[in-house]
């Protein structure tokens, strides 16, 4: 194989992509793979511009610890971590803070690369960093984020977002869908899908032997036998039920409010929550700083930050690292083992090289 990244020593290969260039993507990857005992672990390509890592490691009063090569060139190199250089955007080395055209197109640059890389087998797993999808737009990518993208970009049927930090582990059944829309398109497929994902995930990415999953309500007391809403009644439960008939350790619908607190303290091994926000409150709360994006369905390994690209502390040294060193080291967790769960690999068809965007 004509490849671009040399498996050197037979570690994993991670690629990293930079996010929004006027974001705080470049620094957190700085600091998280400053961590040596990390950056041992695997070898690393990081998809971005050169000069804005360098100058984040200078803000940091850290030494480069890697080489940079143009994208288009070859990355086989004699360290564990090469910058593959879209040095033509020609960013200033001070980002702008703020959603632009220029950096809505540098990003999914560094996106469209990345896949380009797994899907020809040069990458055993993909983290990305933070992008805004306001940059997206005026760039004339349609896309609501990372997951939808990747979806499109596999041909994948069925994905779902999930949230791992702290003792939590949470899927969600919508994803970014205004609250007063939801109801137009929640189904018993919808609840269904990621309580089917989740249990994959558990058993055959964390080891978890018939994981316990529960299932929040939408309601407030998960509706109260239908005082407070029907959709318990309507759409969750029969979901629930359909996922027990298949084998899967489901209960619920429980309420939201009680349901987070039962599993951080082991009574369930997973949470499936019925939109965004119901998820990430009590994940970050719990994990504000360790917390990571992991799609379920994907043929592919794809962990990501869970935070934005934070325009207000760029270029000031404050943006914390955890969040991407937790991304980087499930990834590698994750590309240790048998690779995505069988079912995720049968949801996708062939992929292509057509730009859906």
């Amino acid at each position: 194989m004509d490849s671009k990244v040399d498996n050197a020593g037979g570690l994993p290969r991670i690629g990293i992509t930079m996010g929004d260039p006027g974001g705080i993507g470049a620094e957190v990857i700085v600091k998280a793979l400053a961590d040596e005992s990390l950056r041992s672990r695997a070898q690393f390509v990081i998809y971005g511009i050169d000069e804005l890592l360098s100058y984040a490691a200078d803000l940091a009063e850290l030494n480069p610890y890697w080489i940079h090569r143009p994208h288009e060139e070859p990355r086989a190199n004699g360290t564990n971590v090469v910058t593959a250089d879209f040095d033509e955007f020609g960013l200033d080395t001070r980002p702008m803070r703020k959603p632009t055209v220029e950096g809505g197109k540098a990003s999914m640059r560094f996106l469209d690369e990345a896949i380009t890389d797994i899907r020809a087998g040069r990458l055993d797993a993909m983290v990305t960093g933070p992008i805004n999808k306001t940059a997206w737009q005026m760039a004339g990518f349609e896309f609501a984020g990372h997951t939808d993208l990747l979806a499109r970009r596999f041909r994948t049927k069925r994905v779902s977002m999930m949230f791992t930090g702290g003792p939590l582990r949470v899927a969600l059944a919508s994803i970014h869908e205004p609250l007063f829309e939801l109801r137009n398109g929640f189904t018993i497929g919808l609840v269904f899908q990621p309580i089917d994902l989740l249990h994959v995930a558990l058993r055959d990415w964390f080891g978890v032997h018939n994981p316990r999953i529960a299932v929040a309500g939408l309601n407030p007391h998960a509706g109260e036998n239908g005082r407070f809403g029907d959709e318990e009644i309507r759409v969750i439960q029969p979901a629930v039920e359909m996922a027990v008939n298949a084998g899967i350790n489901a209960t619920g619908p429980y309420p939201a409010d009680t349901v987070f607190l039962r599993a951080a303290q082991g009574e369930f091994d997973g949470v499936v929550a019925m939109y965004h926000d119901q998820a990430l409150i009590p994940v970050k709360l719990l994990a504000f700083d360790r917390a990571v994006n992991l799609t379920l369905g994907l043929p592919i390994i794809r962990t990501s930050v869970d935070h934005g690209t934070a325009y207000d502390i760029v270029c000031k040294n404050r943006a914390d690292p955890g969040s991407m060193k937790e991304a980087i080291r499930l990834a590698i967790d994750l590309s240790g083992r048998q690779g995505p769960p069988k079912n995720a690999l049968d949801n996708s068809s062939p992929p292509t090289e057509q730009h859906l965007a």
